[in-house]
């Protein structure tokens, strides 16, 4: 498409709106940006200005103006009135990722989406890819850089060949047309975003667009362990080489055995590179060593980039000790599996901080994993809830994380971990689950 002259119609502002809008101003487009914020709430206005981007709300109106294409941010739900409108006047939609994949010469692009997993296991592909490509390896997506942005602070509009490791979300691969990555994987899928999404089929439908427009020698990994995975593969083919892995079975391209990852049937990576902590993160590796070897990555490069690795922040993220007590800062477990996750990675004495947005999300396979709790601790819009479904009178319900936390210390003694693991997104109390990550530890290391 060439954009100069085009009118582009913005929905939603934040990080990746700012991104897209430099590129298509760039490529000489018109660009209107329809904003929820009143504008002299928005502090990018003067950019803005300066870019000679008309601000509007988000009133009907807005909605009938004269477009050929529109570029929603990622937050903006797809079903809204506004977007279904303009899908009934045959405007595209299409979201920042899109946009930056259809105006950048061809990369080398490693997709990574699932429910969980996605952020440790972009990192470490992009850890992989940078000592193996210095210079030409970016990391970013749904991880909170806009792929628009290192579209252009590097320049890809005109050169190709970089490799990009790419964590992308459902709400990213909603709208997408022609983008096509050379190598992509589904980790898992479990319950998440029902709210968003208007059910659980379109949920897991959703994430399968990563690989609808990959072909010929492409490469899909393939988690061989993951049930619902298979059943969503099926349902919607893939159409391009796949490689199955597993960690429960060697009967798969690429498995772990005898304290080994083998990739493609070749002993690849040794266990003690990894630093990581849980059985999930040998998934993480798996996938991350996999992208690594489709690109022709040697396994010396490999080995020496994961045992550098020490994991993400907000992840399972050791916070610090004090008297006998660990805590650990899992603010981006944002859904039931994720705690589970986090649950499986201690033997006992846990004393279990969750709570938040209400998203709805059934409490059973939490249940199921409390063996190593001592205590649950409910907090925020959703907090009561989540202890009456888990433990009933058994459990504390406070109002927000410090008097969790405060909670927590009363109970607490030399040998117990102390865990925010929230099961459900921030939005109630906080804007990200970076915020509410960071609140988290800047309690804990104040005490």
């Amino acid at each position: 498409m060439d954009f100069k002259g085009k009118k582009i119609l913005v929905v939603g502002l934040a990080r990746s709106g700012m991104a897209a809008i430099k590129v298509l101003k760039s490529l000489g487009a018109e660009v209107t940006l329809s904003e929820s914020k009143k504008k002299e709430d928005i502090k990018e206005i003067a950019a803005l200005e300066e870019l000679g981007v008309e601000v509007v709300g988000q009133t009907a109106e807005v909605f009938e103006g004269d477009y050929d294409l529109c570029v929603k941010n990622p937050g903006v739900p797809f079903r809204s009135p506004n977007m279904k409108r303009l899908e009934e006047r045959g405007i595209q939609i299409i979201t920042e990722i899109e946009l930056a994949f259809i105006v950048s010469k061809p990369q080398h692009y490693v997709a990574i989406t699932g429910t969980n997993g996605k952020t440790t296991t972009t990192t470490l592909t992009y850890e992989i890819l940078n000592k193996a490509f210095p210079g030409k390896a970016h990391l970013c997506g749904n991880i909170g850089i806009p792929l628009c942005e290192i579209v252009m602070n590097n320049n890809l509009m005109n050169e190709g060949g970089h490799y990009i490791a790419l964590e992308i979300s459902n709400f990213q691969l909603v709208n997408i047309d022609k983008f096509r990555p050379e190598v992509a994987t589904i980790i898992n899928l479990t319950p998440d975003h029902i709210d968003f999404m208007g059910g659980l089929d379109a949920y897991y439908k959703s994430k399968t667009e990563v690989y609808r427009n990959m072909r010929d020698s492409d490469i899909f990994i393939l988690n061989g362990d993951d049930p619902v995975l298979k059943e969503y593969t099926e349902k919607y083919p893939i159409n391009c080489k796949t490689e199955k892995f597993s960690i429960e079975s060697t009967d798969a391209d690429s498995f772990f055995k005898d304290g080994y990852f083998f990739i493609g049937r070749e002993k690849v990576l040794s266990q003690d590179c990894v630093k990581v902590v849980g059985k999930h993160n040998l998934q993480n590796v798996m996938i991350a060593v996999s992208a690594a070897k489709a690109l022709g990555i040697s396994n010396e490069i490999i080995s020496e980039a994961v045992s550098e690795f020490k994991g993400v922040e907000h992840r399972i993220e050791f916070v610090r000790e004090l008297n006998g007590i660990k805590y650990y800062n899992d603010s981006k477990g944002t859904n039931t599996d994720a705690t589970v996750t986090a649950l499986k990675s201690f033997d006992k004495g846990v004393i279990l901080l969750l709570g938040g947005f209400e998203k709805g999300l059934p409490m059973d396979d939490v249940k199921r994993h409390l063996g190593c709790v001592k205590k649950v601790i409910g907090f925020g819009a959703c907090g009561k809830r989540l202890v009456d479904d888990l433990v009933g009178e058994d459990g504390i319900v406070v109002e927000n994380l410090v008097q969790a936390l405060d909670e927590a210390n009363k109970i607490a003694e030399s040998g117990d971990t102390v865990l925010l693991s929230p099961t459900t997104s921030s939005f109630d109390q906080y804007s990200c689950f970076e915020e509410r990550g960071e609140h988290f530890k800047n309690l804990v290391n104040a005490l």
